[in-house]
């Protein structure tokens, strides 16, 4: 009876949602409960969020839109209670719509992962571009030359001995190229010009002897000599991977690399002690390339930098007595990348 009841109740309920309006029944289902008694449920959906009916003989829900009703057998008689749903879909759609939901989710974090990938790699390539590394520039140092990675010459060159405090070299870097790998990394080269002056700490100059080999020249004239030096001119191109290190709101710059140099003139000049001087360009045995590695390191703008020449400055066998002299320099750096 009280099954009846119920039925009576949904059908009086069908007709007045299809009175207010006219909606398809898209589910009806009678299925078994899944408790231990055998009393049958009722579903009853109408539309997708119009009207649900869910009854058995010991529970009643009646649903229209986000609200329902619920009528329950206690033993302390029939309870009812009024609720309001999050959602005005009916509980056979709310899988679905989670499933899609998550399925929106899922393109949704595609779509943020695609598009994160696209800035990252805008934001490198605007890095790359953004890079600037440290060689256009003034340079000022120090010269000298090894022989056989030792600053102490063999005693039959030792007119080759240098005024180390007064050896000095003069860098002009007038054009830079900049391969960025980002913002604070990259590739760095350019071409310079490269003025080394050795002075030497004998009253000597040097020439190339009657045997071809660079060896010592004494002035023959009566008036002291007040100094003696050797010059060279070379035209410099590095290649150097700089690394640029956040510091506060500059940058520290560590950069290394190899450096090559094509000579462009070579000269020898004295200065007496009455202001007479007397120059004498010559090619010195020297040979047409060389090359070695460099090394630079600064706070923004200014640089400590070294370079050592790896390869035979002389011509094989023509240099001071036979022997071969390896240059380097070390000074300071000012550069104009920005």
């Amino acid at each position: 009876m009280k099954r009846n009841s119920i039925l009576i109740l949904a059908a009086a309920l069908t007709c007045q949602a299809f009175t207010l309006q006219s909606r398809e029944i898209t589910v009806i289902e009678k299925k078994q409960a899944a408790t231990a008694d055998t009393s049958d449920n009722v579903t009853i959906i109408i539309g997708n969020d119009l009207f649900r009916f869910d009854g058995n003989d010991s529970l009643v829900i009646i649903r229209m839109g986000d609200r329902g009703l619920n009528i329950q057998d206690s033993p302390d008689g029939k309870k009812v209670d009024i609720e309001k749903y999050d959602t005005e879909l009916g509980d056979l759609e709310e899988s679905d719509t989670d499933s899609n939901r998550e399925m929106d989710s899922n393109r949704n974090k595609d779509k943020d992962w695609n598009l994160n990938q696209d800035q990252e790699e805008q934001e490198r390539y605007r890095g790359s571009r953004n890079f600037r590394g440290h060689w256009a520039g003034l340079e000022a140092g120090f010269n000298n030359y090894l022989h056989i990675e030792s600053l102490t010459l063999p005693e039959e060159i030792s007119y080759m001995s240098l005024n180390t405090s007064r050896s000095n070299c003069f860098n002009l870097n007038f054009s830079q190229v900049n391969i960025g790998f980002s913002r604070h990394t990259g590739l760095v080269t350019g071409i310079g010009v490269n003025w080394n002056i050795y002075r030497f700490e004998g009253t000597n100059s040097i020439a190339v002897g009657n045997d071809g080999k660079i060896t010592a020249l004494i002035p023959i004239e009566t008036e002291p000599l007040k100094k003696s030096k050797f010059n060279t001119l070379y035209l410099t191109a590095p290649l150097l991977f700089e690394v640029q290190i956040p510091a506060g709101y500059n940058r520290l710059n560590i950069a290394a690399g190899v450096i090559g140099g094509v000579k462009l003139n070579a000269w020898t000049k004295l200065v007496y002690e009455d202001g007479e001087k007397v120059r004498a360009n010559g090619d010195y045995n020297l040979n047409l390339l060389r090359g070695g590695v460099t090394a630079r390191i600064g706070y923004e703008n200014f640089m400590i930098y070294g370079s050592y020449y790896l390869t035979p400055w002389f011509q094989d066998l023509n240099g001071p007595n036979g022997y071969n002299l390896e240059p380097f320099e070390i000074g300071l750096a000012f550069t104009f990348n920005d």
